[in-house]
């Protein structure tokens, strides 16, 4: 059903950060930094792929993304949903069910046999697409993604994510200049604002958060092993 209720960003990223809380999709670990796939040290870690086992709460984000989408972009502005492999692909097709699009998702590389594609589903030449993922820290995985949906004649000027980490200045830029814009539902300083108001972690904890998003690049670098 196509979602008939639109909040404030400002309600649906509240709302969004307390319901990531509230599964333990955060993780905040200052004294033992979590490893990010870049090799660097990070005191924040957040799984959204978690979010698929809670239904009531997958349900609510799902329609948020949907109004985001449809209040930012239009609400005729897509022809397809894609997903990206993996994490992006249940949310791609919950998205595309609330907005009563054809879905289909995009394969990191090419499968390797039959006939090596990396689009699965129907996507066709001028079909406007929604690339759809789980969250987007520096923007870059994202272009990969984009490039195979061009490939194939469509076009693809948006991306929508859950989460945002909002941290590195050069992600709307990096996107930007690829021609997409990005949409998400909340980012890290949402995220700590409500742990505060929650008294989900302790202060001490919160403060060195608080340090590595203000400036992250100087606090992995004091950390790097």
């Amino acid at each position: 059903m196509i979602p008939s209720s639109y909040p404030a960003a400002e309600d649906i990223a509240r709302l969004s950060a307390r319901m990531l809380l509230e599964i333990g999709a955060v993780n905040f670990r200052p004294d033992d930094p979590f490893t990010l796939a870049s090799g660097l040290p990070s005191p924040t870690y957040i799984d959204c792929r978690k979010l698929i086992s809670f239904p009531r709460i997958r349900s609510t984000l799902m329609d948020f993304m949907a109004v985001t989408v449809m209040r930012n972009a239009g609400f005729e502005a897509f022809d397809n949903i894609a997903g990206g492999e993996t994490a992006g692909i249940p949310f791609a097709a919950l998205v595309a069910e609330r907005m009563a699009l054809p879905m289909s998702y995009v394969r990191k590389k090419p499968k390797g046999y039959g006939r090596n594609a990396r689009i699965e589903g129907d996507m066709t030449e001028g079909q406007r697409v929604l690339l759809v993922e789980d969250l987007t820290t520096d923007g870059g995985s994202k272009l990969s993604f984009v490039d195979a949906i061009r490939d194939t004649g469509a076009t693809c000027a948006h991306t929508a994510v859950i989460f945002y980490y909002d941290i590195f200045p050069e992600t709307r830029t990096t996107l930007g200049d690829h021609g997409v814009t990005l949409h998400h539902l909340c980012a890290w300083w949402d995220v700590l604002s409500e742990a505060r108001a929650q008294g989900s972690f302790n202060a001490a904890t919160l403060s060195e958060v608080e340090a590595f998003l203000t400036d992250p690049r100087a606090w992995q670098e004091a950390r790097k092993r």
